[in-house]
């Protein structure tokens, strides 16, 4: 199977082995961030440094004149990712032989947030998650079509893939995060997760629902989780929550807007972009999960986009409700975690890949390769190369040098 490595430009600018190394784990295909949201990450082998801080989400390449004007536009990033940043890595890259394709993080800004509170998520008691960006209302959704086309669109680009293009909710990996300590469960996920912004308030009404009335149901049924761990029931917990009629027309408003949101993003790249251009999304088949793999209908999505990149690190199971609706070109990227400290594992690569394979999946994702150990990248060679069946013992000799190197004084072979 084709298989790419995702990568941020700070990975690979100022640090000329990278293209190469990357080419050399056995990947066609380069997955560079064009568009992403606040982090901090280690660099382990670049010469310049080793710790990133993206302070805030941002554009890696300078935005364009389209947002001369507007009030929500995106923020140029700082001294991590200067100027074209994108441009240069995504350059290198395709001088090492790769094929490039976008990443871009959309509904995710916490930045935004800060500074345009009106544009975030606001729960059934008025917190707001400034992570968050509201899909229904106007501006924003207006906001997140204009960056998916022209930060997808990137010069010599072959495609994209589109990540948090749908709700995001409560979870979010935030810095010294603190929200575990109450076990939700998928139903007091979403219920934490339903927004009571103007536009939804609205929106609701348009189903029947009085948002006040619903706003207080919601802060009823979530009582009990607050004293003991919920079943984690599904969605059959949120009716026995909420209510079967109350429960479907909030679902029922939340899927048509995420839904109505792809639809106007992917047509938008598709008008921006060359003939050949692949529109991927980062997508979970139960469409009232939030997050980064937004959660949709299959059927519908597939019908919309050229496939879906789908998280597969702790199992292949959601692929198959995707791979029931593929087609003939449909692409269906499995996505597995390659970085041991992160809780991946790449020394069964071979045999998840196969797995993968067996569920419907036609290519591979492997996050990440610039935040991966020179023993992590090892075994993603031996894995592709066993993939290809061109795995040698030098090879398997290789990759237990190269951990047998990283591994720290007194750490166990099995300690990740």
């Amino acid at each position: 199977m084709k298989a790419s490595a995702f990568v941020y430009p700070w990975d690979v600018n100022g640090d000329p082995e990278a293209p190469a190394r990357t080419a050399a784990l056995g990947v066609r295909q380069a997955t560079l961030a064009s568009v992403y949201h606040s982090t901090r990450t280690l660099t382990p082998r670049h010469p310049r440094h080793r710790v990133v801080t993206a302070e805030y989400a941002a554009a890696l390449y300078p935005p364009g004149d389209r947002w001369a004007g507007r009030g929500l536009r995106p923020y140029p990033a700082g001294r991590w990712a200067p100027g074209d940043a994108y441009g240069e890595a995504a350059e290198a890259l395709a001088a090492a032989g790769l094929e490039v394709h976008t990443w871009v993080v959309l509904a995710h800004n916490s930045r935004l947030g800060a500074e345009h509170p009106d544009t975030s998520v606001v729960n059934a008691y008025g917190d707001r998650y400034p992570w968050a960006p509201c899909i229904a209302q106007p501006a924003t959704r207006a906001y997140l079509v204009d960056l998916a086309a022209e930060a997808a669109v990137r010069p010599g680009a072959h495609g994209t893939e589109l990540e948090s293009l749908g709700w995001y909710g409560l979870q979010h990996l935030h810095a010294h995060d603190k929200t575990s300590g109450v076990g939700l469960g998928e139903a007091g996920q979403y219920l934490m997760s339903l927004c009571f912004c103007l536009s939804c308030r609205t929106g609701y009404g348009a189903q029947g629902l009085d948002a006040d009335e619903l706003a207080a149901a919601v802060r009823t049924a979530l009582e009990p989780l607050w004293r003991e761990a919920a079943d984690d029931g599904g969605w059959p917990a949120v009716e026995k929550l909420l209510g079967e009629d109350t429960a479907a027309a909030t679902r029922a408003w939340r899927d048509t807007t995420a839904r109505t949101l792809q639809e106007e993003a992917v047509t938008a790249v598709r008008t921006a972009a060359p003939a050949g251009f692949r529109i991927l999304l980062h997508a979970d088949p139960v469409s009232y999960h939030c997050g980064a793999n937004a959660g949709v209908d299959p059927a519908h999505i597939l019908s919309v986009a050229d496939g879906v990149v789908v998280p597969c690190t702790g199992g292949t199971s959601l692929l198959a409700p995707f791979a029931e609706h593929a087609r003939e070109r449909t692409v269906l990227a499995a996505n597995f975690t390659v970085v041991s400290g992160m809780g991946g594992s790449p020394g069964t690569l071979a045999t998840d890949a196969a797995r993968a394979r067996a569920e419907g999946a036609t290519e591979l994702r492997l996050y990440h390769a610039g935040l991966a150990s020179d023993g992590d990248l090892a075994a993603v060679r031996v894995a592709l190369a066993a993939g290809q069946g061109m795995v040698s013992g030098s090879r398997r000799r290789e990759v237990g040098s190269l951990r047998e190197r990283s591994r720290a004084p007194g750490e166990r072979e099995d300690t990740p």
